[in-house]
């Protein structure tokens, strides 16, 4: 007998970013709204339509988002922050997504340990959730009517919704609130036909305190008493369920689970409590965050073992989660050598691996991976002098109070896209292509210095992404032409595949960065990205052990900050935005990380001399669980986002007594709002009001890339007019 299939959720970008492409042109008002509805609802549709024809049994349907299905939700609900009420419903979303001239957006966050990020929902004790318009009814309606297919609706669940919410608000009194208005939804759904509706709740499989549980079971028995008729299928993801024989009890028909982040914990729970015979078990057995064709057999061990426990109809095979964490399709690339690509999957050849796994016809074929030889770790210093001794011998920059500094990257321009492409491609010579890159690099030293910036940077403009640039550049790994995974509203990135070891050949930064240095007194950064980052933003083979891969990325990287100080450069950054996205969902699991990524960044920074200044960057991340990790860390300084989160993060650094430099991000480049000197200013008198001004840096909370040139000027300025207000009323104090 073949077992039914199920898809979580599947890449809303399309196949060649035409999601992408429709809402950025929206942006720039070259289409109406109503035209960008109607492009999306082809991808939409079409999305549906593949899956479909796939042989997928259960297509999911709400999956799709014109932005981020945690805003849709929120919007789903009425519980938009109060300060976008009135706008018009067409700007509604994208407003709080990206703000306005006048309205700063929303906060944006991790997605769990991915890096996906979703808007933060805004809640205080007025929230008054009220279903309004249903889109997840009209999209299931729309493939009924125009496809024939009865799709599975899908949307987050009510505690997870809460749990990711920020604000000061009575948990039960507004859950029991919108527990009715989750009810209506499910009744208006059920009415309409759907066979089963799922609700995510992936918050449990964070560490549990009593309450979440507790939350689940008020939630699950009230919705069943709310829509009795409902087929409610509760899906969880990334890792294992705490308490799992906890969910047996409530009236739910589908449990879905992930059995490859918790395969372990899953199948021993399994074991010991045998799944109920009144419901579905919906088992992810496919790894719907990585590239790498599937274990086919660790596939068979798990379903044969769960079939010991679990009838054959009461189980559905599904991806462990979503597949908006991978690219759409790997049939535009041709470029890859054939040991790489008969190797991977994206999300559609996942979907047909999962229906062959379905009906148990075993090839007992290779495996996605082979053995790599592992470079040694080498002994090498990851321990620098202490911060007080190094802090005395970087006075020679003579830096003022507040220095003004940004964390990397300048606009790029149409013109230096194509110029790229063309390079790429062959059709522009090498000299010509690095003597437009010196033209820019020389350009914007001259509009830093007359902004009066402090710290300067050379702008990469040479690099098209921070972990794309390097990865051409070091040995072991591979590149898509058409890899695209979302990160952040239209943003999307092209994950390199690490498929072998990695080594560093010669040095990738020096030429632009020692260049930029020739022509300003003025210290320029030299910019790397962290080991750590480039592994989590890249697609590693399973069968490699991580701490081997952060480690030879570590070893590469301090190659290069070496030939950098060598060459001259006394401040050199090694980002690691993805470092606190890469820590375990549960504590119990988080200290060997915690050492590994540790360890990893001091063996690329810790080699240089106590007269080289080492900065980080952050972002967009909950710091209060990972600062004894920070402060292991030891940068001389570290940049982090601040603008959206309105001061929050910087309570962590405080409580945990940060002794550093520490660089909070005065505005939000994600926003095409250029923020007053007003706004800024009071940003760094909130960050004073809890860490020491000797301490502080003024920086944007992210690299300018993707901003036009002079909205880029225009914020810079007022940010350099803050630094300098908020720097003299200090030193008037301090008289």
């Amino acid at each position: 007998m073949t077992l039914k299939t199920s898809s979580i959720g599947y890449p809303r970008i399309g196949e060649n970013r035409e999601w992408k492409k429709g809402l950025e042109r929206h942006w720039k008002g070259e289409i109406s709204y109503d035209q960008l509805a109607k492009e999306l609802k082809e991808i939409r549709l079409s999305s549906i339509k593949k899956q479909h024809e796939a042989g997928i049994d259960l297509v999911p349907v709400g999956d799709f988002s014109m932005y981020d299905h945690v805003l849709d939700a929120t919007l789903l609900f009425g519980l938009e922050p109060e300060r976008f009420r009135d706008l018009p419903n067409q700007e509604k979303r994208f407003a709080i997504a990206r703000g306005t001239k006048e309205l700063p957006a929303a906060e944006m966050t991790k997605w769990f340990n991915t890096n996906y990020h979703y808007i933060v929902p805004e809640l205080n004790e007025e929230s008054k959730p009220q279903l309004q318009h249903n889109h997840l009814l009209e999209w299931y309606l729309e493939a009924k009517e125009e496809l024939g297919i009865d799709t599975k609706p899908v949307l987050i669940g009510p505690v997870t919704l809460l749990k990711l919410s920020k604000g000061q608000f009575d948990q039960q009194k507004l859950l029991d609130r919108l527990l009715v208005e989750y009810g209506k939804l499910l009744n208006e759904l059920t009415k309409a036909g759907a066979s089963f509706i799922q609700l995510d709740e992936p918050v449990l499989v964070l560490d549990q305190d009593e309450s979440v549980m507790n939350d689940i079971k008020k939630s699950y028995q009230t919705l069943r008493e709310t829509a009795p008729e409902a087929s409610i299928w509760l899906q969880t993801y990334f890792g294992s369920v705490e308490g799992l024989h906890q969910l047996y009890e409530l009236p739910l028909d589908v449990i879905g689970l992930d059995a490859v982040d918790g395969e372990e914990k899953l199948l021993a729970q399994l074991k010991a409590n045998h799944f109920p015979g009144n419901k579905k078990l919906a088992l992810g057995v496919i790894n719907g965050r990585n590239v790498w064709k599937a274990d086919e057999k660790r596939v068979k061990k798990v379903v044969e073992q769960v079939l010991a426990s679990v009838d054959q109809s009461h189980l559905i095979l599904q991806p462990s989660c979503s597949l908006l964490h991978v690219p759409v399709t790997l049939k535009n690339e041709t470029d890859l050598s054939s040991d790489i690509i008969h190797k991977l999957a994206f999300a559609d050849e996942k979907l047909v691996e999962l229906k062959r796994f379905a009906s148990r016809q075993w090839s007992e074929g290779e495996s996605a991976g082979r053995e790599a030889t592992g470079a040694p770790v080498l002994n090498v210093p990851d321990r620098r002098v202490p911060y007080e001794e190094r802090v005395k011998a970087q006075q020679h920059f003579n830096l003022p109070l507040f220095p003004v500094t940004t964390i990397g990257s300048f606009p790029q321009s149409v013109e230096l896209r194509q110029k790229r492409r063309d390079w790429k491609k062959g059709q522009l010579a090498d000299e010509a292509f690095q003597h437009f890159i010196r033209e820019q690099i020389a350009k914007w030293i001259r509009l830093q210095e007359e902004l009066n910036l402090d710290v300067l940077v050379h702008g990469e403009f040479e690099r098209n992404d921070m972990v794309e640039y390097f990865g051409e550049k070091l040995e072991g790994m591979a590149f898509t032409k058409n890899g695209w995974v979302q990160s952040y509203g239209s943003r999307c990135v092209k994950p390199p595949l690490i498929h072998d070891d990695i080594w560093w050949e010669k040095p990738m930064t020096l030429e632009e960065t020692v260049y930029a240095q020739s022509l300003t007194d003025k210290p320029v950064k030299g910019m790397l990205t962290g080991p750590i980052t480039i592994a989590k933003w890249s697609f590693v083979r399973e069968d490699r052990p991580s701490e081997h891969v952060f480690y030879q990325l570590a070893h590469a990287i301090r190659q290069e900050v070496l030939s950098l100080e060598k060459a001259g450069i006394r401040m050199i950054q090694v980002d690691e935005p993805a470092i606190r996205e890469g820590l375990p969902l549960k504590k119990a699991d988080q200290d060997d990380y915690i050492h590994t990524a540790v360890k990893a960044f001091r063996i690329a920074t810790s080699s240089v001399q106590p007269s080289t200044q080492i900065h980080t960057h952050m972002c967009y991340s909950s710091f209060e669980d990972s600062m004894p990790m920070i402060s292991d860390m030891d940068a001389d300084v570290i940049s982090i986002e601040f603008s959206r989160s309105h001061g929050d993060l910087l309570t962590a650094f405080s409580t945990h007594g940060y002794q550093n430099g520490i660089g909070p991000g005065v505005y939000d480049i994600h926003s095409p709002r250029i923020p007053s000197v007003k706004e800024m200013t009071a940003q760094l008198h909130k960050a004073l009001s809890v860490l020491p001004a000797k301490l502080l840096w003024v920086n944007p909370d992210c690299g300018l890339k993707t901003r036009s040139g002079q909205e880029v000027l225009e914020a810079l300025e007022n940010m350099v007019q803050a630094a300098e207000q908020v720097r003299a009323e200090t030193m008037e104090r301090s008289r």
